[in-house]
């Protein structure tokens, strides 16, 4: 019987220029979860949350504030490029293209445009790419930059996260 790992996300060496990464999660918005967000970040701006005020915009509806966007592109980011990111060193260039609504659907791909070693961190990389996120209907609702410092593969900082269980998950002894 062996042990085979999860997934554990990229490490500094697996980044390309040029490779593209198409997020595998889409995200639909709610109502909800614009509200949350707005109260939560204390956005006052009404055009997050007032039907009657937004409704004289030239959008006729709210929308969703632009800072869950970009956390939602983030996030969906993560999977593919910061699984073993040790920080965020930037963020530039934050574009917002296009209005997102409740009830959107919004997926992110990202580009790699640059990597370079650590002059301080041997054990780490810097990587910069260019990320964007499509609505349900193709459309670009916003983009940026994103540069972060990534973990080398074998890392000492990540040897031994996964604690020894105390019994194992199957009996040795009866197993088949």
């Amino acid at each position: 019987m062996s042990i085979e790992p999860g997934w554990s996300g990229r490490y500094f060496e697996d980044f390309e220029v040029g490779a593209i990464y198409q997020h595998p999660l889409g995200r639909t918005i709610s109502e909800t979860d614009n509200t949350w967000f707005t109260l939560m970040t204390m956005n006052t701006s009404q055009m997050h949350f007032n039907d009657e005020y937004a409704a004289r915009s030239e959008f006729g509806r709210p929308i969703v504030v632009s800072t869950l966007t970009v956390a939602i592109a983030v996030g969906q980011s993560v999977t593919d490029l910061t699984q073993n990111a040790i920080a965020n060193l930037g963020w530039d260039d934050i574009k917002m293209t296009h209005p997102v609504f409740a009830g959107d659907t919004v997926f992110s791909e990202s580009v790699v445009l640059e990597k370079r070693e650590s002059g301080s961190r041997p054990h780490a990389g810097i990587v910069t790419v260019k990320t964007r996120t499509l609505n349900q209907d193709g459309i670009e609702v916003c983009s940026f930059l994103r540069t972060f410092l990534v973990h080398r593969r074998g890392s000492e900082q990540l040897q031994g996260l996964f604690p020894k269980a105390a019994k194992p998950i199957v009996d040795p002894a009866t197993s088949a």
